[in-house]
């Protein structure tokens, strides 16, 4: 191969490469408030919705006081970035979803919650379950594929 389509090669495999940076690099956090979603970086953008306490977000861009996000529904929003906390949740995503004791399908059921429930991520997810916790203080194993956030 000559060094001309060598390097015509290696340019070709540069935006996998970096779409596979991207996609290892998100980052979910949770706001700390309930918070209004701009369509811009600024309190003169257009709000256009306000998103509650403790929702999953996941973080695009960062510009100074300015935090382009992505909600649970999938949209690309702006919001200020002291509205953020550190905290790890998840949304459930399955019209119901059962958390059961033990990462296990034949585990008994620690309890059931519905679409839109918001759930503390308690640990890191492995074996398609992580371990979440209700703000009741109940905890267990919920499969990945019901949640997001992860």
């Amino acid at each position: 191969m000559t060094l001309r389509r060598l390097s015509f090669a290696a340019l070709l495999g540069l935006p996998l490469a970096f779409a596979a940076a991207g996609a290892a690099a998100s980052d979910y956090r949770s706001l700390a408030e309930p918070a209004i979603l701009y369509d811009a970086p600024s309190k003169q953008g257009k709000p256009l919705f306000v998103i509650q306490r403790y929702t999953p977000v996941e973080t695009v861009v960062n510009i100074d006081r300015w935090v382009k996000v992505r909600e649970p529904a999938g949209s690309l929003l702006w919001l200020e970035r002291r509205q953020l906390s550190d905290k790890r949740t998840v949304i459930i995503t399955a019209a119901r979803a059962d958390i059961r004791q033990k990462p296990d399908a034949a585990a008994p059921l620690a309890f059931e919650a519905s679409k839109d429930v918001v759930l503390e991520l308690s640990d890191k997810p492995a074996d398609g379950w992580v371990k979440v916790k209700h703000r009741d203080g109940t905890g267990g194993f919920i499969r990945v594929n019901q949640v997001w956030g992860l």
